[in-house]
């Protein structure tokens, strides 16, 4: 099977190349992603443990999905094609906000993405896939933020960064889906 590509882009998201994942991330080359937030009826975010296998922030919790378009995909597909391949529901999204990050691991790879964040709305129960996702649950925003104060290493740095610069503007659009 060939390696998943990831879409190159220079800091005005304009592409300008494709490449390979793991070489993008050993080279800590920015390209473009997405970062999916679900909310419920109640307030509270659907927030996803990666399994324990990933190449990078295994055991982590992050926002309810994430990954990197394909050439050709639009944010939103792509947003709605990754919802259903690690949680198995789809919903429609909104996207909110795009910013840059840079983000080294311990393994030698480097998250440097233009990352597209987007909304969705659902009251349900996902069905995880386990080869994507090790655990969900639901949490309210404010248990979010204690829980990143005392234990910010059980988190993954997009959805840190995500959460401290964004969540405010994310919550209020939710409204709007």
């Amino acid at each position: 099977m060939e390696e998943e590509k990831v879409i190159l882009v220079n800091q005005f998201d304009e592409q300008i190349g494709v490449m390979p994942k793991m070489e993008a991330h050993e080279k800590a080359l920015l390209h473009r992603a997405f970062s999916v937030f679900v909310m419920n009826d109640k307030g509270e975010t659907m927030v996803q443990q990666r399994a324990a296998h990933k190449y990078h922030s295994p055991l982590l919790w992050a926002n309810t999905c994430c990954s990197h378009q394909r050439v050709g995909e639009s944010n939103i597909e792509a947003g709605r094609r990754r919802l259903v391949e690690e949680m198995g529901f789809e919903v429609p999204l909104k996207e909110v906000v795009s910013f840059i990050y840079k983000a080294p691991f311990d393994n030698g790879l480097t998250e440097h993405e233009y990352d597209h964040v987007m909304i969705g709305h659902y009251n349900g129960e996902p069905n995880i896939n386990p080869d994507e996702v090790a655990s969900w649950k639901w949490m309210k925003p404010i248990d979010i933020k204690k829980d990143m104060e005392k234990s910010p290493e059980i988190y993954t740095a997009w959805f840190k960064i995500i959460f401290e610069k964004f969540y405010d503007h994310i919550t209020q659009d939710s409204t709007a889906i």
